[in-house]
């Protein structure tokens, strides 16, 4: 069977604050970023050091591309790394795939949610260079939010966070559920999006056996922009936590998949300064990574992916 080209894509991300105006301007389509803008981003990669994020995308393809060539089938599949606004880029492992004689490429991008309009920058990418390069079968793979291998992986996740606290707090801790704000003009187009979150949620904690009033869901990461956000935000949630007695809550991200500023400054600093403020003490999952659970969920939608296309080919 023809070779089969997979691309894990996501946003990209500056490494150290060095980095910031050009990903800024990248992210703004060239635009000019605001000074103050590019200061707050500085800031914020100072306290957290370094993103990890381009070093975890590239580890989680060794390791799904690991698995994949473990499991010893027929199949031939070839796993890169692309950002949308950062190195290595989206475009570029399209072209690394296509000059290695793949003619099959499908794109995952490593947001289980997925909608067209919110992630329009991967549909642009992927529509310019499927014009350019018409032999190429290209698609994007869609949305893989309740694919059983994924709600399995942060389940586990979930239960490691737990075992790690006292057993009576562990019990009843509550449980937040966290996706990336967005602005509601943009969602009010593509509300099904929104869906698909909670329905992860919903499907994650079915699996751990929650209660109904153990788990909630908010967003996190609004941002600089004038819109209305999306709400509530985590930090939102603190003072009513505290209202009610409770001092520790445990938030469960959604959306991030590895390490990066929307968890190590977002959380991990801005909103954990937030529920210290509150008299809270938040704990949270560890991202998937390169967790087993988790790369396991992407060869599941490589199979799914795989498997859509052979169906198609044959009718």
């Amino acid at each position: 069977m023809a070779q089969l080209g997979v691309v894990l894509a996501t946003f990209g991300s500056a490494v150290t604050a060095e980095d910031v105006p050009a990903y800024l301007a990248s992210v703004r389509g060239g635009r000019e970023v605001p000074a103050d803008l590019i200061e707050e981003f500085r800031r914020r990669y100072d306290l957290i050091g370094r993103s990890p994020l381009i070093d975890i995308t590239r580890a989680q393809c060794a390791a799904l591309q690991a698995l994949l060539d473990a499991e010893g089938d027929h199949h031939v599949t070839r796993v890169v790394a692309g950002m949308l606004h950062s190195a290595p880029s989206l475009t570029d492992a399209l072209d690394q795939l296509a000059a290695g004689g793949i003619r099959r490429i499908v794109v995952v991008a490593l947001a289980p949610q997925y909608s067209p309009i919110i992630l329009a920058g991967y549909e642009r990418t992927v529509a310019s260079w499927r014009f350019e390069n018409p032999d190429v079968d290209l698609h994007i793979a869609g949305a893989w939010h309740l694919i059983p291998e994924w709600i399995a992986a942060i389940a586990e996740r979930v239960k490691e966070a737990l075992a790690r606290l006292e057993p009576p707090v562990a019990a009843r801790i509550p449980i937040v559920f966290t996706a990336h704000s967005l602005p509601r003009p943009v969602v009010d187009r593509d509300p099904g999006y929104i869906t698909q979150l909670r329905d992860t949620a919903a499907a994650i904690a079915a699996r751990l056996g929650l209660a109904g009033e153990r788990w909630s869901f908010a967003y996190q990461s609004a941002g600089h922009t004038p819109e209305e956000w999306l709400t509530p935000d985590l930090k939102d949630l603190f003072p009513g936590f505290r209202a009610q007695g409770i001092t520790e809550v445990l938030v469960v991200p959604l959306q991030f998949l590895a390490d990066h500023l929307e968890i190590l400054y977002d959380i991990d600093i801005a909103a954990g300064e937030e529920a210290t403020a509150a008299g809270i003490t938040m704990h949270r999952i560890t991202l998937p990574n390169t967790q087993p659970a988790f790369i396991r969920a992407l060869a599941a939608v490589v199979k799914r992916e795989r498997e859509g296309a052979a169906s198609t080919a044959a009718s």
